[in-house]
């Protein structure tokens, strides 16, 4: 019986990858360690499951947790201070990956953004995935506003997502689809989406809804995502650059365009179910928008920034990556919005990589998804 079934689960494998052998992909297991020499510094402790974090100004940082604590950090001395707020989120407990999440400083009008899994009452199962905005007063998040709350909300403790980027005055956000499947296929729900509304909460009227796509919710950009849990701006194209978790395998980065479709859960971009069940009868479809790049086997990409600063010249124009799966500190060498080369800057250091900042002067701040996590920051060791 035992033998029948490994001949199986091989004959799987083999299916999976002959479908998929038309498709290279990138092993990050493979990337060769970088020979910069730098030095890695604890600037605060006591982090419990810290989800994401954002510069106030050149000496303050802000820091979500996952059970909703929000900490600003004084990188000079490490002085840590508790901020209040209000935020309804889905109490975070070990097996579900919902909380408090990412947040962003926008200092064109000085409120802070905040994406979070917002709970409808302490009865229900129900969640979803949120934007909300607020100011920091005296070490309190005053004027809390919420944005958005994805339609429908969902019995599901999984796949939120979700990152904001900003630009100008036009907020994008990534929508994990909430370990739904195929609900990513569908525009007039929100999970599996990349969302476009403007920081005042209102919605942009070049939106793929008033440009043809009748069907899409009027904040819906892109859709076919799975769980993206960075986004950022390319300095090449000023064009928003996000990241997805695949299944097993199919992790990858690529570029939000109005109206797009990413595949998922028709394709898998070379990820297959955790069963080692194909999904779909192709990697890649050409009806969809394919990545930049495709990792397998899985690393758990989350934050992705390109690199600006003096610390470390040789990477300018750069994308940083940070893994939770293989706890690794990558580089891809972007030249003119082609990727060139990667490499590993660290791993196995500081456990799960969650998310990272760069300051103005190009120094790299990081926390992991851990228990018991730290503020580490990254610098050039002379």
């Amino acid at each position: 019986m035992f033998r029948k079934i490994i001949i199986k689960l091989v004959a799987i494998i083999a299916l999976t990858s002959a479908a998929y052998a038309e498709e290279s992909y990138s092993n990050y297991k493979k990337y060769s360690l970088t020979k910069t020499k730098f030095k890695l510094e604890k600037i605060a402790k006591d982090l419990k499951f810290p989800w994401a974090l954002t510069f106030l100004d050149k000496s303050n940082l802000l820091i979500t947790e996952k059970n909703g604590g929000l900490f600003k950090i004084n990188i000079d001395n490490g002085e840590k201070k508790k901020i209040k707020h209000k935020i309804q989120h889905l109490p975070y407990q070990g097996g579900h990956q919902g909380g408090l999440l990412d947040t962003y400083f926008n200092s064109n009008d000085n409120f802070i953004y905040f994406t979070y899994s917002h709970i409808f009452n302490e009865d229900s199962n129900l969640s979803s995935t949120a934007i909300a905005k607020g100011k920091l007063v005296n070490d309190e998040i005053k004027n809390l506003q919420v944005l958005l709350i994805a339609q429908p909300p969902l019995p599901s403790k999984k796949h939120f997502g979700s990152r904001i980027s900003i630009q100008d005055d036009t907020l994008f956000a990534s929508f994990g689809e909430r370990d739904k499947g195929m609900i990513a296929q569908d525009p007039s729900m929100h999970p599996g989406s990349i969302v476009r509304i403007k920081t005042n909460g209102s919605i942009p009227k070049d939106n793929p809804k008033f440009t043809g796509k009748d069907s899409w919710l009027p904040e819906i950009y892109t859709i076919g995502v799975r769980n993206p849990q960075g986004i950022t701006i390319s300095p090449y194209n000023n064009k928003i650059v996000f990241s997805n978790h695949g299944p097993r395998g199919g992790d990858h980065i690529g570029e939000v365009e109005a109206g797009s479709n990413y595949g998922w859960k028709d394709i898998a971009w070379g990820g297959t179910e955790y069963s080692f069940l194909s999904i779909g009868d192709k990697a890649f479809k050409d009806q969809y928008k394919k990545p930049l790049k495709t990792w397998v086997p899985s690393m758990a990409i989350s934050s992705i920034q390109f690199y600006q600063g003096d610390t470390f010249p040789e990477w300018q124009g750069d994308l940083i990556i940070c893994s939770l799966n293989g706890q690794s500190l990558i580089r891809l060498n972007f030249e003119d919005n082609q990727i060139l080369e990667e490499e590993v800057i660290f791993k196995n250091k500081i456990g799960r990589i969650r998310d990272f900042e760069i300051n103005t002067k190009g120094d790299i701040f990081l926390i992991s998804d851990s228990p018991k996590s730290f503020l580490w920051k990254l610098t050039k060791n002379k």
